[in-house]
């Protein structure tokens, strides 16, 4: 049975999965500071942040919110947005995805991506393994770039490639 904990070896972000069932994800997250992540959607999810200590800030459709202690900020199914910490300490913050689809799941997997992954000095290098991850979790997580559509068909003809390579995302349905 995996543990309900994860650690981005990448970012220091650690999740403790605290409730998942169909209707609700429940995600105690601990945000070192550092950049924003990718601008994302969420395709048939709403999300939200309780802010429980420090300070995240989120861009949705463009506009900056600076969410403190005490706060909470929800963000509609299909809305381009990321967030981030800038510092100088840790953002502790209870996060929710509803429904729950298989948020759990992609978390368990692009951690473990990220900790097979070899860093490069600009961050995270795009890899095939990551496209055929990414691709194969379309419901739950999509980028906004590049075109969901070419991620899409990137994965699909990759998947041969790096199943052939030995990769299967543990989670990820096949």
């Amino acid at each position: 049975m995996p543990t309900n904990e994860i650690v981005n070896p990448r970012t220091g972000q650690r999740m403790l999965f605290v409730h998942h069932d169909a209707a609700l994800l429940q995600i105690d997250t601990v945000n070192p500071p550092g950049p924003p992540e990718p601008m994302h959607v969420h395709p048939h999810q709403e999300t939200s942040a309780e802010v429980l200590a420090g300070v995240l800030h989120f861009s949705i459709e463009g506009q900056e919110y600076v969410v403190r202690a005490g706060e909470r900020i929800v963000i509609p199914p299909n809305v381009p947005h990321n967030f981030w910490n800038p510092g100088p300490e840790d953002a502790h913050s209870l996060q929710e995805a509803r429904p729950a689809l298989r948020s759990e799941e992609f978390f368990r997997d692009w951690f473990a991506l990220m900790d097979e992954t070899p860093p490069t000095s600009d961050g995270v290098k795009v890899t095939p393994r990551m496209i055929v991850l990414i691709s194969s979790y379309g419901d739950v997580l999509r980028p906004t770039s590049p075109p969901w559509s070419i991620i899409r068909v990137g994965g699909l003809l990759l998947r041969p490639f790096v199943r052939l390579r030995g990769y299967r995302p543990p989670s990820a349905s096949r």
